[in-house]
């Protein structure tokens, strides 16, 4: 199976030729995969070399004149390095961009911690009015993709990663979606990390919500869910530990609930190592999960079988 990012290119070439508004901003990151974009329109496709806060800088010029730039590299340069110029040229300028990322939390260990940014999400949640999609298969990063270029001049992340689920669900850009039902609790899966929720709850008498765009949170779906499922809820992100849980919280404030917020730690991990060890390290594989999901919801989660 191709990745997200193997889909990233394709896509946005052919939007390129359909919609004269569509500009491409780089830094040298991914600039192979737009030559033949490049020769047809060279006045839309643009590399500012390794520049990142050029890269944003140009990107909000762009919209300034009217088109709807996608702006791409690894995400710990496209959101973390740039962060001002994400803050001011695009928000205080209240402009709009597509910002596409690669490398996630830590898809390319071996490029070390400057090439990870697990922090990404919870860091454009000190902005306002950003859009954030985190797809879980390279289908569904294709449609989140179209959403993202169509909206408008709306401010919106996607978020690519090697990580994926076995296979694609039908995504709005907006709403979670109910993949299970039980009543015992509520368990927020988000983007690549469906498959393995979905492992680690297996005979667990709980709902699996599957969430591909958080921001805007779907609070609707979650209060829906806890109507039969209760109010205790998990939230399973690939990025930091409890990006999601005051959104949650604010979604519940009315009713007594817990949140129990899983993702990415802050501790560094210093040895590269592969991508599974950074998952378990983490406490992100099924058998860690299913651990630390039922400890959080008690026996009363156990399925009992007919």
């Amino acid at each position: 199976m191709d990745t997200m990012r193997d889909r990233f290119a394709p896509v946005v070439s052919r939007l390129l030729d359909e919609d004269p508004r569509v500009a491409v901003v780089l830094a040298e990151i991914g600039v192979a995969g737009f030559e033949g974009a490049q020769h047809r329109h060279p006045d839309r496709v643009i590399n500012v070399g390794i520049r990142e806060q050029l890269l944003v800088g140009a990107g909000a010029g762009l919209a300034l004149t009217g088109l709807r730039p996608v702006v791409h590299t690894f995400a710990s340069f496209l959101v973390e390095r740039p962060f001002e110029q994400v803050k001011l040229d695009l928000g205080h300028q209240d402009v709009g961009a597509v910002l596409v990322s690669a490398s996630a939390s830590f898809d390319w260990p071996s490029g070390g911690y400057t090439h990870m940014a697990p922090g990404d999400i919870a860091l454009l949640d000190t902005l306002d009015g950003w859009t954030v999609h985190v797809p879980g298969h390279p289908d569904e990063a294709e449609t989140l993709l179209r959403h993202a270029v169509a909206a408008g001049d709306d401010k919106v992340y996607v978020r690519l990663s090697v990580q994926s689920n076995a296979e694609a669900h039908a995504v709005d850009g907006a709403r979670f979606r109910t993949v299970r039902e039980g009543r015992a609790g509520v368990v927020v899966a988000v983007g690549p990390m469906l498959d393995t929720v979905l492992a680690a709850t297996e005979g667990l008498d709980v709902t699996v919500l599957y969430g591909t765009t958080v921001r805007p949170f779907d609070s609707a779906a979650l209060r829906r869910a806890t109507e039969s499922a209760g109010t205790d809820v998990v939230l399973v992100e690939p990025y930091l530990a409890g990006t999601s849980t005051a959104v949650a919280n604010d979604a519940l404030a009315d009713l007594p609930h817990r949140v129990l917020g899983l993702g990415v730690g802050r501790r560094e991990l210093r040895r590269y190592g592969q991508i599974e060890e950074h998952v378990a390290a983490h406490g992100l594989d099924a058998g860690s999960l299913r651990e630390r999901i039922g400890g959080f919801l008690g026996a009363t989660a156990t399925r009992v079988s007919a």
